[in-house]
């Protein structure tokens, strides 16, 4: 699938976690209808061959949306689903081994959390940014804030463009206007509500008042 900039406005992360009681799948395809435009496929808890078939029931959720599915982290798991990329964090595999492992036409997204690691996504072939956590999150422990100005910055260091991650809510959205980005990412804003989709589309709609325009 080609990639543009378009495809992070609304960049929803799974978690099986978050609203159980709905198979994660059902909770997917709901936030596609509410608008999300790339999904992100993140299990902390599934292994092995229940890991892969709820990755390809998810999969083909996103060709059928026509948004890009991708892993986190798992470079070996995006190649056996033939998915339509991957996210990697700093300390995971590098942007230009991943790049070499999936190939030209995949995607390939990387955490950074300062102007040095931006650059050197950009240079390694990474296609987008993911930068955070912009707020608190309880969904990645380790997650240390970074200020919004340090998020300008980024976000004005690289040709490519960056998604917010972390502890982004509808009532804190708004505070990220004119920082540069080009979408948010959520996890419990979207798959911890009761309605999914309600929530997706309300988030969409709020990203699109704050993401840079397409230049």
């Amino acid at each position: 699938m080609s990639f543009d900039r378009k495809h992070l406005l609304l960049y929803a992360v799974t978690d099986s976690g978050k609203g159980a009681g709905r198979p994660l799948p059902e909770r997917v395809e709901s936030a596609l209808k509410g608008g999300a435009t790339c999904i992100q496929l993140r299990e902390k808890e599934l292994t092995g061959e229940a890991l892969v078939k709820e990755a390809k029931e998810i999969r083909a959720l996103c060709a059928a949306y026509r948004v890009p599915f991708l892993i986190n982290d798992d470079v070996e798991l995006a190649v056996l689903l033939d998915a339509d990329g991957v996210h990697v964090g700093q300390k995971d595999m590098e942007a230009k081994e991943a790049r070499r492992r999936l190939g030209p036409d995949k995607i390939v997204g990387v955490s950074a959390r300062t102007e040095e690691q931006a650059v050197q996504a950009w240079k390694d072939g990474a296609d987008y940014l993911g930068v955070g956590a912009v707020f608190h999150t309880a969904s990645k422990a380790d997650a240390r804030q970074i200020d919004h100005e340090t998020l300008r910055r980024i976000c004005s260091a690289v040709p490519i463009p960056a998604v917010a991650i972390g502890g982004i809510t509808e009532e804190n959205v708004l505070e990220l206007k004119e920082s540069g980005i080009s979408g948010i990412a959520v996890i419990s804003a979207v798959f911890a509500k009761e309605d999914v989709q309600a929530a997706a589309a309300r988030l969409k709609e709020l990203a699109e008042r704050i993401v840079k325009s397409p230049a």
